[in-house]
This record gives C-alpha cells, structure tokens and sequence, in this order.
C-alpha cells in the first residue's frame, strides 16, 4: 500500500481546545465542518459527550456511561463551517471551563446504503477512512454496510434507543471478542456481537445480540479503516521500565489505548492539551469523568510514540494493549513529520 495522499492530516481529524463562556458560542478553528465531535471539560469532574451528524446536533452520548442517546441543545447544538455551536451546560460550556474537543470530517451529508442486510444511514469520507452509521435492529444475524471502501479495523457502537454499554470492534482483538469504552473491563468472547465474523471493505456483521442488534433497536457506529501516514489501528506489549517504542509511520497527533488482558482504565493523549515538547502527559480517561491527568508521559515522535512511564495501566511488562492513533504529520511526502 502507498502512503496517503493526505498531505495535512487536520484537514481530516484536528484536536480544538477552548474556554467556556457560560453563554450560547461558537467554537471555530477547527479547520473543516466536522461530522463527530468528542468534548470533555478539562478541569472538572464532567462526562464525555459525543454528537454526530448522521444523529443530528443536539443529541448526546457519554462514552464513560451506558445512557441511551439524549436530545439536549445545552450540550453541542449545530455543526458550523469550521467548528460547532455551544450551549451553556457545564459539560461543554461553564464560565471558567477549560475544553477539548476532538473532531473528525466525514461527508458532511448522509446516505442510505443498501449494501447490507440491513439498510444504513452512512455517512462516509473514504480518503481518511472515516464513517458514521445508523441502523435499525432486526434480532437475527444481519450484515451493515459501511461506505469506507476498506476493511473497517475498529469499530464503537452504541445502542441509541436504550441503555447498553458501548461495545467495540478491534481488529487486533478480532470478531469473536468485545471490549467496552464506558468501563475498564477486560476483554471478552461473545461471539453473538459481530458475529464471529470479520468486517469486509463493504459489511461489518452483527449477532442477534441487544448491544448491536436488538429488534427494532437503533444504533451508530463509528468506523475506522486504517490509512497509511494517517491512522493506525493495532495493540503493543507493555514492556515496564523498558519502555517500549510504537511504529506508527506518523508523528502522532492524537492516541487512545487501552490494556485488555486485565482491567485498567481507557487512556486519550493529544498534541495540543499540554507540552509543545516531550514527553506529553496530559491524560483523560474516555471511561470516566475525571478532571485530566499528568501523571503519565508519552514522547509523539516523527514515527510513533514512546511510553515514558511503567504504569499498568499503559505499559506492565507482558501486559497487552490496543490503540488507535491519529497523525500530525505522515512520516514522508511533502510534509514530513520532524520529532518534537
């Protein structure tokens, strides 16, 4: 495969930060009309929340709870040409808040697609390799179309109409097995989920299971196919006082990661929330609602990532953990990415 012809990696995915107002805002900056946004206020004890066009703005998940989706305009309710309009809740937009948001282009429309079993809203950018999905359940072994053109390698779905916890695909964990975002469990085996099958460039499969396909149920999933220079879906052996280096073929801007063969909390890293140098150790936990962390560092490197730290819940020897990151910079081409 060649390397992506993405040449600026936040035309695509691109890391906000900003403070509140406690006043009806516009966040803007963000550099394209993004189609999922991910906010979590820095500062406090406040939940994640997630909006997404093919949902509609102003209708939330939490990714650190099991609630189902919930219609609120205090939260984030438009998606603007480079940015998002605010409300005024605590959760996005408290006078004396600090923010993160983390955004992602898909099409900024929505289709059917017909593709699968199951016809799907989709709303799909195949150069970066991005997709939002919608379905309604049916209660039996179906298949989804998903609009990227590629094999999805990590997939987070949500029941919307209903409580369930959030479950996800991960291609280095494979069809037969789960893992949850809103929780700090293991990974498991429940073969009924994606039913034991791995996704294609054009289906992701689903079991008769209520996480995912529930009769009569609806459901997003975001969907991630891996992009050379641009993204990277895979897991890494903790190495303790080792500390052990991840090839990722970018500089990364963006990391999430998470330890599975025991339980341990979610981890999310980017490049813009502390040091404009190394290591980064800005940390917030997508399963919790905890204020961010220093206490862990991680290098960005032109090339991948170095854990500086033997915590468990990022790097015990033997210990094994996935991740999916997002570039900076592409390692060659005609930007390439420098270490910090």
């Amino acid at each position: 495969m060649a390397y992506t012809t993405i040449k600026k990696p936040s035309d695509y995915f691109n890391t906000k930060l900003y403070d509140g107002t406690g006043s009806v805002a516009n966040v803007t900056g963000v550099g394209f009309q993004p189609d999922f946004t991910w906010i979590k206020r820095r500062n406090d004890t406040r939940s994640h929340f997630v909006t997404d066009v093919v949902r509609g703005a102003g209708k939330q998940l939490k990714t650190n709870l099991s609630g189902a989706e919930t219609t609120y305009s205090g939260y984030l309710n438009a998606f603007i040409s480079d940015g998002f309009t605010l409300g005024t809740d605590g959760d996005s937009n408290d006078t004396g808040g600090t923010y993160a948001s983390w955004n992602w282009l898909a099409s900024n429309t929505t289709a059917s697609n017909t593709d699968g079993s199951i016809t799907s809203t989709v709303s799909a950018n195949t150069t970066s390799g991005f997709s939002i999905v919608k379905w309604t359940g049916t209660g039996a072994n179906a298949t989804i179309g998903h609009g990227l053109g590629a094999v999805p390698k990590m997939i987070i779905a949500k029941r919307l109409s209903n409580t369930e916890d959030w479950t996800i695909y991960h291609t280095s964990l494979g069809a037969t097995n789960k893992i949850d975002l809103n929780n700090s469990g293991t990974s498991a085996a429940v073969s009924n989920i994606w039913n034991n099958t791995t996704p294609t460039n054009s289906l992701f499969y689903v079991g008769d299971h209520g996480r995912v396909n529930g009769s009569g149920d609806t459901y997003i999933a975001y969907c991630f196919a891996e992009v050379k220079g641009f993204s990277k879906f895979s897991s890494y052996t903790g190495a303790g006082s080792n500390l052990p280096f991840i090839y990722t073929g970018f500089k990364p801007a963006f990391i999430i990661e998470k330890r599975t063969d025991t339980t341990a909390v979610w981890g999310m890293y980017d490049n813009k929330r502390t040091n404009s140098f190394n290591p980064q150790d800005g940390g917030l936990a997508p399963d919790l609602n905890v204020a961010e962390f220093t206490d862990i560092d991680i290098d960005f490197l032109s090339n991948g990532f170095k854990i500086r730290d033997a915590d468990a819940t990022i790097n015990a020897s033997g210990g094994t953990y996935i991740y999916m990151a997002f570039a900076e910079e592409p390692l060659v081409g005609d930007n390439p990415a420098t270490a910090r």
